[in-house]
């Protein structure tokens, strides 16, 4: 089959385009033909070798939709020629989750083969690029605002809006009926969260915390986080008392300091987040398919032009997911 991998951990241009084997399902496995697929930040660390794969020739790739194409021993469910999308998180024990494309072969190719439990069947509303995209993104959404408590009368900041998890919260907790801000460098990134829903949004390359304090009337109860060092101090401070910051990752830098007392008296809580489990991924779903979580595709890539697809999504400009259409 065609496939993008890895033989090597150089960064995005040690991607390779070619042949490798066709993967043959297992028993309690299928064989998906994709249709679409989407790109993560995931696909960036690890051709970086961050977390480096387990074996070369790696394919990448957490996000994908197709049709079943083969079916190993012991499945009755799915069929072959059932179209389907890909619940990424293909192992989940205690809250470790293992990643199509991190810890598995993934998307970046012709064929995947997965667990039969990881795929449920695609909502017929959904094109092919957003049933193959927005699975990671919002999955992991949707698990970070369920440990924050989210409710309908919640206000909610979003920091660094326009990545694919931060524009998943921003779906989500607008269709949950929350009052959500957001934050970035990017001014026409705000406008485009003010038209999908948001309040208001800030600069995140400024002291954004007194602004968004003034604009809520005292501030947020739940901060969306994955930015970390360059934000982390004014997203911290963007919350009242009893407030809740939920991160799942840390594009901008690793490493923050915490001011003991700050988290203390102001008795805030600080949560990490990663994935989602099965339940999530089906409630997820659900919600998408029921309209109540709308999808973002910010452009669509041949397969053959899988680079100029990473670049784009390197650079950090665009909102929503990256696909990868066959």
């Amino acid at each position: 089959m065609r496939a993008w991998y890895l033989n090597e951990t150089n960064g995005p241009e040690s991607y390779t385009f070619g042949e490798i084997p066709t993967p043959e399902p297992g028993p309690g496995e299928v064989r998906v033909e994709l249709r679409a697929s989407g790109l993560n930040h995931l696909d960036l660390w690890v051709s970086k070798g961050m977390p480096a794969p387990h074996h070369f020739p790696h394919v990448a790739g957490g996000d994908g939709a197709g049709v079943i194409e083969a079916v190993g021993e012991g499945v009755d469910h799915p069929h072959v020629g059932d179209e389907v999308v890909i619940n990424p998180t293909v192992s989940w024990k205690g809250g470790n989750a293992q990643i199509l494309g991190e810890h598995a072969p993934g998307t970046m190719a012709e064929y995947v083969v997965v667990p039969a439990a990881n795929v449920l069947p695609k909502p017929t509303r959904l094109s092919w690029e957003q049933a193959g995209t927005f699975a990671l993104a919002t999955g992991t959404a949707w698990r970070m605002l369920r440990r924050a408590r989210l409710h309908d009368e919640a206000k909610v900041l979003v920091v660094g809006v326009g990545g694919g998890v931060s524009s998943a919260a921003l779906s989500i907790a607008v269709g949950m009926g929350a009052q959500v801000w957001v934050t970035s460098r990017d001014e026409a990134k705000i406008a485009k969260a003010i038209e999908l829903g948001a309040q208001g949004g800030f600069d995140s390359s400024t002291e954004f915390a007194r602004d968004v304090k003034a604009a809520t009337g005292g501030g947020v109860e739940i901060v969306v986080e994955n930015v970390g060092a360059p934000t982390w101090v004014q997203a911290t401070r963007s919350l009242v008392t009893e407030g809740r910051l939920v991160t799942c990752g840390s594009t901008g830098g690793t490493k923050v300091e915490v001011s003991i007392p700050y988290l203390f008296f102001k008795q805030l809580e600080l949560i990490g987040s990663t994935m989602f489990d099965p339940d999530d991924f089906a409630e997820v779903l659900q919600m998408v398919d029921l309209g109540r979580i709308p999808t973002h595709v910010d452009r669509v890539f041949d397969f053959d032009d899988v680079p100029a697809a990473l670049e784009h999504l390197g650079s950090g400009s665009q909102f929503g997911k990256v696909a990868i259409s066959r």
